[in-house]
């Protein structure tokens, strides 16, 4: 006998500027703010990521009446930290991550994405670290970890969710499981990214039910999975798979969505779901369309809001 589906109803779709082909603060090849926010809007999304750390204005009352002016609530932001490196990366890191979630609380979110740092230069693709860290680096990571999220929280009510990442130190599956079991789960939780879970061939359903109480918040990113072996088997950097299109439109790709989405949903709580598709470098009338696309096929699959034109 089948299962009967479950209950999408609290999974909040969202998206991200990342989804734009938006990677950096400000870049050339990359769409800028005004426009994200006026495409997102139209659409079909009501909520959104912050994006790169300065992408967005960072004055709170701009910022209000942006998002207000379109029908906009944020739901996030992302920052990057190399706090394998130790004490003085983790002060950084409170100092960067607390401007961003200074940001955050002004506008009502609740959620910083801690990316941890690349080893590969995000524009080349070149090495510029070590692949592989040691034991003692891993406790500065994890440790360090939980230091800044016990920190967001305390200061300004925020909640660190930590988002494993292609190119970093935490990327298979087994080290996600073990940077889970090495982290504070009162304060330390998951963003988990379905699609750099996929790249390095993890089981996301597997992820989410084995730690059912650490998956917090979710990236909705699907793989092309001929593109992926391409990857691997060439060892390309993420920055040049994603030229290729590893990264694709969300009924093309791994894992599947409405299986995924189903062992989300029975996990019963609010849970932001939010779209990004790597697309960076980009030309500035491409993501429009295949943002569309997707919150349709989101919206068919049962998660909301997608708002309906005119409104």
């Amino acid at each position: 006998m089948t299962a009967p589906t479950a209950d999408l109803s609290r999974l909040t779709l969202g998206t991200a500027p990342d989804s734009w082909g938006v990677w950096f603060a400000s870049d050339p090849h990359q769409v800028g703010w005004k426009q994200y926010l006026d495409e997102i809007a139209i659409a079909g999304y009501r909520y959104t990521e912050l994006g790169p750390q300065g992408f967005m204005p960072q004055d709170p009352e701009q910022l209000k009446d942006e998002l207000a002016a379109r029908g906009l609530t944020v739901c996030g932001g992302t920052v990057f930290a190399g706090l394998h490196k130790g004490v003085d990366a983790l002060e950084t890191a409170k100092r960067t991550f607390g401007q961003e979630a200074r940001l955050l609380a002004a506008v009502g979110a609740k959620y910083l994405v801690h990316l941890p740092e690349q080893w590969t230069d995000m524009h080349t693709g070149e090495a510029v670290q070590d692949a592989e860290i040691d034991p003692e680096q891993w406790k500065n990571l994890t440790t360090g970890t939980n230091e800044l999220a016990r920190y967001l929280f305390e200061e300004f009510g925020i909640h660190l969710v930590f988002h494993p990442h292609v190119d970093t130190h935490v990327d298979t599956q087994e080290r996600i499981e073990r940077f889970l079991l090495d982290t504070d789960p009162e304060h330390v939780n998951l963003c988990l990214d379905t699609g750099h879970v996929a790249y390095c061939d993890g089981d996301n359903v597997q992820i989410v039910e084995r730690f059912p109480e650490r998956v917090t918040y979710v990236h909705l990113k699907s793989v092309d999975p001929a593109v992926r072996r391409r990857a691997l088997d060439e060892k390309l950097p993420l920055s040049e798979a994603v030229k290729l299109g590893v990264m694709c439109e969300p009924w093309d790709g791994e894992p599947h969505m409405p299986t995924f989405l189903d062992a989300v949903a029975r996990l019963d709580r609010d849970i932001y779901t939010v779209v990004e598709q790597d697309l960076y470098p980009v030309e500035p009338h491409v993501p429009l369309p295949i943002g569309a696309r997707t919150a349709g096929y989101y919206a068919g699959c049962g998660l909301r809001p997608v708002r309906r034109w005119p409104s």
